[in-house]
């Protein structure tokens, strides 16, 4: 969807409202033009804020973007600001896989994001644990960054997940799984997930802090 030139340079000294809507997993959502900018926020949480989502956006400047690259898997797609940064400031186009368990979310994004998009994307209407179960196929990049409000529901945070994501990677896959970490007790609950299970799925892994997140890279 085309917004009006005026509305993006207003949204440089404002943020301007585009739409808001709510869903069954999702009481408030609220689109919005940020530093020109679509942005998705929840009541407590920003989904998705274009090449600012800096969590991401930071993680792919720090880690190697191999030319191996081919399929990627986003759980908890938003607006789809991983293909929008990566196609825009990284130069990359993948063909990516992504999945959101809701609808609202995905009208957003097929309304306001898709369109501008280079790369082929798939998206699919279900729950991620349900998905990643069921997957058969292998990819080359896992993202996850799935939240309820400002929350990682629990079924997220077992090793079970981490090892059936693990089963979904290719050999050289690389795994980046965002938590919040923007105050003591979410930073904590982080540091300690990431050295009592993820490390146990990836003992290469990495924790890195970047701004409020608690970012885990695979190796």
């Amino acid at each position: 969807m085309k917004t009006p030139k005026w509305k993006y340079l207003l949204s440089y000294l404002m943020e301007v409202h585009l739409e808001s809507s709510s869903s069954e997993h999702n009481e408030y959502l609220h689109v919005s033009l940020n530093k020109g900018r679509l942005q998705l926020s929840t009541a407590n949480a920003i989904y998705s804020y274009a090449d600012k989502y800096e969590n991401f956006y930071n993680i792919f400047k720090q880690i190697k973007l191999n030319d191996s690259i081919e399929d990627v898997l986003i759980l908890g797609f938003g607006l789809g600001s991983i293909p929008y940064m990566l196609e825009e400031k990284f130069g990359k186009e993948y063909c990516y896989t992504g999945v959101e368990i809701d609808e609202e979310v995905i009208y957003l994004a097929s309304k306001y994001v898709l369109s501008d998009l280079k790369s082929e994307v798939m998206l699919i209407e279900a729950d991620a644990i349900n998905y990643i179960h069921q997957c058969t196929q292998t990819f080359d990049l896992i993202c996850i960054d799935i939240f309820v409000d400002d929350q990682i529901p629990d079924v997220f945070l077992t090793s079970n997940f981490l090892h059936l994501v693990k089963d979904s990677l290719t050999d050289s896959g690389l795994v980046v799984f965002n938590h919040l970490a923007d105050r003591s007790s979410y930073e904590e609950k982080a540091r300690n997930y990431f050295k009592d299970v993820f490390k146990d799925a990836f003992p290469d892994g990495q924790y890195l802090q970047v701004r409020g997140n608690g970012m885990m890279v695979s190796s």
